[in-house]
């Protein structure tokens, strides 16, 4: 099969070995979940429930403030009492309010009464999206009902599949698709039905070439409608970026500023599908989420299934090993893109892919020292973009430079960090510029007068 790349990246270790072909396990029984209130990018939502309320498994407890598309709801991901409504610190560092429940041992459930996809209207299948809460599980916790509902003037031809997990440690995809195989090409053909389009692509890199028969066969054997393609991408990092992928397996480029609609594509994520197939077919909502725990501070190396609003420190009592006197350092998400946390009690959110415990080995240490200009991260960078110049621009408080230079195109992948011989903290900074430029065209911008 042809192997596509885009240029630039980095190759790295992936370092997958200790969890790659491995199962996926659920996790015993708890005693309680901390459940945050927002878990999506969009409008805060409110809680629908006070402390001493009963609330079963899958039961609403929050909404939206206000009308409007970008809120998703929250529910409850065990059955017990509502114990607590507080605020937590969460995956991002910050506090957010949380529904703090306690497990009383009933398994009840209140689901949704099964749809089908393939029969019932755009505006329902859509409904249903929103109602299970169902966001982008590959990080950025975008609302999909939102992702599936483009302008009229944006016409997709192709779906494309996110399965190339090029951050390394995790495995969370590969481990999810193969215990739901039938359920994720379900849910490929729920959203080709939904948005019209015949063309779906389930974009895959070299290192999981031992999965395309699996794939090869339930494609032939599903019989599911529209062409339904695998595309082989080369292993290299950021490959699991929209605007890469997109480019490796198409050929096409997402405008500077724009999304993939604007080029007729939508790029979906391996267990968000498994998702959207659970929400029709058993009408569960988003209570449970696959992610990986993996670094070598772990005994024991496990792809897992865990309800929301659990936390690393709950399954440590048989089920999980962790070596303290090693652990250097907690990180949600991958190496790469993720943040570090303070401690094992952070609780697992929607968009949360993995958890790794990392030593003093597996991590970079070092002063930062004054760039040399050697342009690495000019090399590097998947995006063409100039690092070293928007990193001046940003000392300067030049934004304006920081902007043309592309500080809104970067894509916060940290391959410059990685790369940079002087240990600058290039993508901390980028991260900290936007929030910064954020905040001062937000002072701008004048209330309107009576």
């Amino acid at each position: 099969m042809k192997v596509s790349s885009f240029k630039r990246g980095i190759n790295m270790d992936s370092r997958k070995h200790a969890t790659e072909g491995k199962a996926m396990e659920y996790v015993p029984k708890l005693k309680q979940v901390v459940i945050p209130v927002n878990q999506h990018f969009g409008a805060p939502n409110k809680v629908l429930v006070e402390v001493g309320d009963k609330v079963k498994r899958g039961q609403r407890i929050t909404e939206g403030m206000a009308p409007g598309p970008m809120t998703v709801p929250v529910h409850a991901s065990i059955c017990g009492t509502v114990k607590k409504i507080e605020n937590i610190t969460l995956s991002n560092n910050i506090e957010g309010l949380c529904v703090i429940i306690e497990a009383d041992g009933e398994e009840d459930e209140m689901f949704m009464p099964p749809l089908d996809p393939f029969t019932c209207s755009k505006e329902e299948s859509l409904q249903r999206i929103r109602d299970a809460g169902i966001v982008g599980m590959g990080g950025a916790g975008f609302p999909t009902h939102v992702k599936l509902s483009p302008p009229p003037n944006k016409t997709i031809d192709t779906i494309i599949v996110n399965f190339s997990e090029c951050e390394c440690y995790l495995t969370n995809d590969e481990a999810i698709m193969s215990l739901n195989l039938e359920s994720f090409f379900k849910g490929l053909a729920i959203v080709m039905k939904l948005l019209g389009v015949d063309k779906g692509i389930i974009g895959l890199g070299t290192n999981k070439l031992r999965l395309v028969p699996m794939l090869e066969d339930e494609i032939k054997r599903g019989n599911y409608p529209g062409d339904i393609q695998i595309g082989i991408c080369g292993v290299l990092y950021p490959q699991g970026g929209e605007k890469m992928l997109i480019k490796t397996l198409i050929d096409r480029e997402v405008p500077s500023g724009g999304l993939p609609m604007d080029i007729g594509c939508l790029v979906i994520n391996v267990s968000t599908l498994v998702a959207i197939t659970e929400a029709f077919t058993l009408g569960k909502p988003l209570i449970d989420r696959n992610l990986t725990v993996s670094g070598a501070a772990c005994k024991t190396p496990k792809n897992i299934m865990a309800p929301i609003g659990s936390s690393l420190a709950d399954f440590l009592d048989g089920f999980m090993e962790v070596d303290f006197q090693q652990l250097k350092k907690i990180v949600f998400g991958g190496p790469m893109m993720g943040v570090a946390v303070p401690s094992l009690d952070v609780p697992i959110q929607k968009n949360t892919s993995g958890i790794l415990l990392l030593t003093e080995e597996e991590l970079v240490f070092g002063e930062e020292s004054p760039c040399i200009r050697c342009c690495r991260c000019l090399h590097y960078c998947a995006m063409f973009l100039s690092p070293t110049m928007m990193n001046s621009a940003l000392e300067a408080d030049d934004f304006d430079d920081a902007v043309n230079f592309g500080l809104l195109d970067c894509m916060e992948c940290g391959a410059c960090t990685y790369m940079c011989p002087a240990r600058i903290k290039l993508t901390q900074r980028f991260k900290v510029g936007k929030q910064r430029l954020r905040n001062l065209q937000a002072s701008k911008v004048k209330p309107k007068e009576d």
